[in-house]
Formats: C-alpha cells, sequence, structure tokens
C-alpha cells in the first residue's frame, strides 16, 4: 500500500458495522445482517432487496491464488463508484462504502459525514478517493470510536491482521467484485437468478480454496424491515 495510515479493523459484526452506517448517516431503514447459509432458501429469508453483499475471508495461499485470479477490468463502468484502500486495516469500512455509494438510488443518505464524503468525492478518481479518505476526520473518528466496540477486543495498530473484506454489488445487470486493493473492479458476470444468489455463488468460491475453515463471514445490506 502506498500509505502507512492504519486504522483499528472494524468487527465483522452487523451491530458494530451499523453503529458505523447510522452514525455516518445512513439511515436506519437500512444494515447490514448476517447471512446464516448461502443455500437459496436461507438466502431468501433476508429482508429484500439485498442491495451489497460483504464477504469476510481469511487470507492464505489458496484465497491469494484466486484473488490473483480475479482480475480487475481495464475502465471502470460508467455510474459504478470505486475507491483505493491505502490505509491498512480499513478494509471493511471500505467494502461499506462501496456497497452504500453504489445504492445511493435506493437509500436516501442522511446529512453526515457519509453523505458529504460521497457528493465530495463522486467525480473524482479511486486514487483521489483514498486520498480523501486518508484524511477525512470526521469519518477517521467515526470509525475509530466503533472499532472499539465490537465483542472481542481490538486487536492494537501494529498488530497483523490476516482477514480481508470485498463487496459485492450489481450495476447494469452484472455483479461486480469490488476490492480497493485492486486497480478497478472485477467483472463477475452477468446476474444469473438474482443477485444476492449470484453473489453467494462468487463467496463460495473464496470459500472453495479452504473448505475446512469457519472463519468466513458473508454479510448482506438490506432493508431492516
Amino acid at each position: 500500500m502506498s500509505s502507512k495510515l492504519t486504522w483499528l479493523p472494524i468487527e465483522s459484526n452487523p451491530e458494530v458495522m451499523n453503529k458505523f452506517l447510522w452514525n455516518s448517516g445512513m439511515p436506519k431503514s437500512w444494515g447490514i445482517h448476517d447471512v446464516f447459509g448461502l443455500d437459496s432458501e436461507l438466502l431468501a429469508m433476508l429482508n429484500q432487496p439485498v442491495v451489497g453483499v460483504l464477504l469476510l475471508f481469511p487470507l492464505g495461499a489458496e484465497v491469494n491464488a484466486l484473488m490473483d485470479g480475479r482480475k480487475p477490468m481495464s475502465e471502470i463502468p460508467e455510474g459504478l463508484y470505486y475507491m483505493k484502500q491505502t490505509i491498512s486495516n480499513a478494509c471493511g469500512t471500505v467494502a461499506m462504502i462501496h456497497a452504500v455509494a453504489n445504492n445511493q438510488d435506493k437509500i436516501e443518505l442522511e446529512k453526515g459525514c457519509l453523505k458529504k464524503f460521497l457528493d465530495d468525492t463522486k467525480n473524482d478518481t479511486p486514487e483521489e478517493r483514498a486520498v480523501k479518505l486518508e484524511g477525512n476526520e470526521e469519518v477517521c473518528e467515526t470509525h475509530d470510536q466503533v472499532a472499539q466496540e465490537g465483542q472481542t477486543e481490538a486487536p492494537s495498530l501494529d498488530e497483523s491482521v490476516d482477514f480481508h473484506f470485498v463487496a459485492f454489488i450489481e450495476k447494469n445487470g452484472h455483479i461486480y467484485e469490488l476490492d480497493g486493493r485492486k486497480d478497478s473492479p472485477v467483472d463477475c458476470g452477468q446476474v444469473a437468478k438474482s443477485f444476492v444468489e449470484s453473489a453467494a455463488e462468487e463467496c463460495k468460491k473464496y470459500m472453495a480454496c479452504d473448505p475446512g475453515n469457519i472463519k468466513f463471514n458473508v454479510l448482506a445490506l438490506t432493508p431492516t424491515q
């Protein structure tokens, strides 16, 4: 990464993640929810519509090889909001921003630091957005406050975190993987049955790299009711 700036990682916990989003200006009519299984029956139990899926996965040789094979696009599609991640341990926050930013036609953001950041960066490059996030004290303070409120003790800033977050969103009938460590989004192809089922299939590809590992976690951005 180009920057040595490091944040405390946000716990993969809907309560903590929602506190960050709600404190940043996302209305409480939307929220992050646990996905308890990737079968169609369990996915159908989620509040609809599901507009974003977040995947947390443990890093390892097999997963790294899969990620290397998921090549970013040469150009970012029109209307797709994408930003680089230059802050260590901020992958969860960047994933949340990606999910919300690409669904502003459905999620009407309230006044707050998230709406201001997205408005201020809507015409910027992915690299410029990353630089502005680094310097955004309000987002940083909101992040830091909630990062210390998880169920597990927050690691020190110097501690290595061997997990990573990516977001999946739909735009113009395609499903995209947004990983701030890449230069641009990954086009995962056309949505098949539904966005959430297509996103689940992409999550399964990661899980197949380390099938005995129980530390994968899938979350969905949906209405709260």
